[in-house]
């Protein structure tokens, strides 16, 4: 990271090299932090947003799913640049299956990775962030928090708890570190494309026509409500809800 780069505020961002994440440091960026962006296991993925990053991201390998991993990697992140102004969990994995196929392991993972990610790593750092008095954390949850669907008890069950965390954090976090929880809809990523099928024409379609937009969302899309959530036009915003998702989900 470059001398200019630490005069910036600090942002975190968890599966912060690919897909909306990806999105989310490069406008972090922009706005003029330095980011730290936390992947687990896409090396590639990462040396490609660190060269992109233009010496303002750094990516950091943590697996979320490992709390000893998590606490090594924000000891690492405060003894070298101090308190974030921007946390971002967005990090996630889905094992969909139905339920009664549904094994443990796909159970354990990614209620680990969702939900006990967030968990440990605003744990870690959330104390020097009040210390600093200043700090904003938006967690990443999903429409199917708050709309069940087949297939998804899991992925479903590690959001709907992302969203009651997001409450709790901000009223014992308050008044000084706002934490808001953003919650996209269909968005044009690889992940979604490969996982709902996308790629075919009629199922695309089928998607489409519940979407009163007409479109899906673009990972630039997020990332405007991502900017809304982290900037002082949302000083007054806490605890809340944000849903972009082109009026697919209205609740």
């Amino acid at each position: 990271m470059t001398a200019a780069a630490q005069a910036r505020p600090l942002a975190v961002v968890t599966g912060g090299t690919r897909g909306i994440g990806a999105a989310f440091s490069r406008r972090l960026i922009d706005l003029g932090h330095r980011v730290i962006a936390l992947y687990r296991g896409d090396g590639k993925a990462a040396a490609e947003a660190e060269h992109a990053g233009r010496g303002e991201l750094v990516a950091l390998r943590a697996d979320l799913s490992r709390p000893a991993e998590v606490r090594t990697a924000a000891a690492r992140i405060l003894h070298r640049y101090g308190p974030p102004a921007v946390l971002v969990n967005n990090a996630g994995v889905n094992r969909d299956r139905p339920f009664l196929s549904m094994t443990e392991q796909d159970w354990d993972e990614v209620l680990a990775t969702n939900l006990s990610g967030p968990f440990h790593l605003t744990r870690a750092l959330a104390p020097a962030m009040v210390k600093a008095g200043r700090g904003t954390i938006v967690n990443i949850a999903a429409t199917t928090a708050v709309r069940p669907r087949t297939s998804g008890a899991n992925y479903c069950a590690s959001k709907a708890g992302l969203l009651q965390l997001t409450k709790c954090l901000a009223l014992e976090l308050a008044p000084h570190v706002r934490v808001n929880a953003l919650l996209p809809g269909f968005t044009d990523t690889r992940e979604v494309v490969e996982r709902y099928g996308l790629d075919d024409p009629r199922r695309l379609q089928e998607v489409l026509a519940a979407i009163p937009q007409g479109r899906t969302g673009t990972p630039e899309d997020i990332a405007d409500a991502l900017e809304y959530l982290v900037s002082d036009r949302s000083r007054y915003v806490t605890g809340q809800q944000l849903v972009v998702d082109g009026g697919h989900f209205m609740g």
